[in-house]
């Protein structure tokens, strides 16, 4: 049988290097395992070594080859270099799955890279297996691309090496994931419909203001012969000539002020406020806060669930918590268990979190299942969240419907009321 060179960590995050003689990689995973190690990578010595001189010869002939052609060596790469939310959960799934069923880390990724479709995954996961196999720990490997691996999850995996159950954290990330896209997809919906609807609103009266009102415009001034129009049909006139007038501003303005709001929403004090706005509105306010709720306390949960320290973990909380009223709240809670207090006390002082929260979260520090408390509270206002949105939609609906209706029958029967008395002076000759 083979002998096969293996690297695992073992339940101190300590790394053991060792040889086994077995019949494939499968049987030293779980000879491993069964010594309570976690296998990061498994190699064939024969073959290792095989590779070793495939690469010396390789590195020699690149050598000739650079001297030939005047040392020229030009690299480029173009393209994103970023996975997307959704590739990276599937991703994170597949892993955990792989790893569970006992393949090395190594092996996975080679696994994972063969079969991605997508360049930039292919890429990442290529780039990451070449990091591990020279060295590397899983989260090292991952810290080289930031911008797809934020802090929560570098961390996550870091938990995992140092426990030795990288697959159980993989696992727990990717249903951290699945869970807040769902929750996610679900305030967007609710804020998409009442923008897709105003937005057709806007097309449709631009368009009778702009095309439509002009043209009825003259008729009346011809047939009426200097007769006065009605109320209605003057101040519908009226907004028709301030909208003509200024068409070519409407644009511009439109992109001035989008700019604008983007410069401003990177100002801390000011996207705080508005964060506290949105935080507060009668009919997005309850969705948009009990969402933040929500990701707070999955967020806190998973986290301290998978070994993080409290402190990192409420660190991580508040930069990936993408309100400014609860990131500032999540300061001054980091700031008061920095001190040694509790986390329910100083969160029930910021005011922005429900006393059942608070309560549940006392009642997680004094029997020592904070994480699986929170894991509750998330659960609880997922249900929430999911609720609201079904209410807001159903409610919203019809009130958008009459408001069209009323802004286009208001312009069409400012049309048609002097169309009536020209029909009677027609009817009089």
């Amino acid at each position: 049988m083979p002998n096969f060179i293996y690297t695992a960590m073992d339940a101190n995050g300590k790394e053991q290097k060792g040889k086994k003689e077995a019949a494939n990689e499968e049987e030293v995973s779980i000879f491993l395992k069964n010594q309570g190690l976690f296998p990061t990578s498994i190699k064939n010595a024969e073959k290792t070594v095989q590779k070793v001189a495939a690469t010396v010869q390789k590195d020699k002939k690149n050598a000739k080859d650079k001297k030939k052609g005047g040392g020229l060596n030009m690299n480029i790469s173009l393209g994103p270099t970023v996975i997307k939310a959704k590739d990276l959960t599937i991703l994170t799934r597949q892993m955990a799955i792989l790893l569970n069923a006992g393949l090395p880390l190594i092996r996975s990724l080679k696994t994972l890279s063969r079969q991605a479709k997508n360049p930039v995954v292919k890429s990442i996961l290529e780039e990451t297996a070449t990091s591990v196999e020279s060295g590397s720990t899983f989260s090292e490997a991952l810290a080289q691309h930031p911008k797809s691996f934020d802090k929560l999850y570098l961390n996550m995996v870091r938990a995992g090496e140092a426990a030795g159950k990288l697959e159980l954290i993989l696992d727990r990330l990717a249903v951290f994931r699945e869970k807040a896209a769902k929750i996610q997809g679900k305030v967007k919906s609710a804020m998409v419909y009442p923008c897709i609807v105003m937005s057709i609103a806007i097309v449709i009266t631009s368009g009778l203001m702009i095309f439509i009102v002009p043209k009825f415009e003259k008729t009346f001034t011809e047939l009426l012969e200097g007769a006065p129009l009605p109320a209605l049909t003057q101040f519908v006139m009226g907004i028709s000539k301030v909208m003509i007038g200024n068409a070519a501003y409407i644009v511009p303005g439109i992109i001035v002020a989008v700019i604008v709001f983007r410069m401003v929403l990177k100002v801390p004090a000011l996207r705080f406020y508005i964060d506290w706005v949105k935080y507060n509105l009668p009919l997005f306010g309850p969705i948009i806060s009990r969402s933040a709720i929500s990701k707070f306390a999955r967020t806190l949960g998973t986290l301290m669930g998978s070994g993080v320290p409290i402190l990192n973990a409420l660190n991580i909380v508040k930069e990936t918590a993408g309100n400014e009223v609860v990131s500032q709240a999540v300061q001054k809670v980091y700031d008061a268990v920095k001190e040694g207090e509790g986390v329910a006390g100083p969160l029930q002082l910021t005011k922005i979190f429900p006393e059942m929260v608070i309560s549940m979260i006392e009642v997680g520090e004094e029997t020592g299942k904070l994480p699986e408390m929170l894991d509750k509270i998330a659960d609880t206002y997922d249900e929430e969240v999911d609720n609201a949105v079904s209410a807001l939609t159903s409610m919203i609906e019809p009130v958008m419907m009459v408001g069209l209706a009323v802004v286009v029958g208001g312009i069409v029967i400012a049309l048609f009321m002097p169309m009536i008395t020209i029909i009677e002076k027609l009817g009089g000759g």
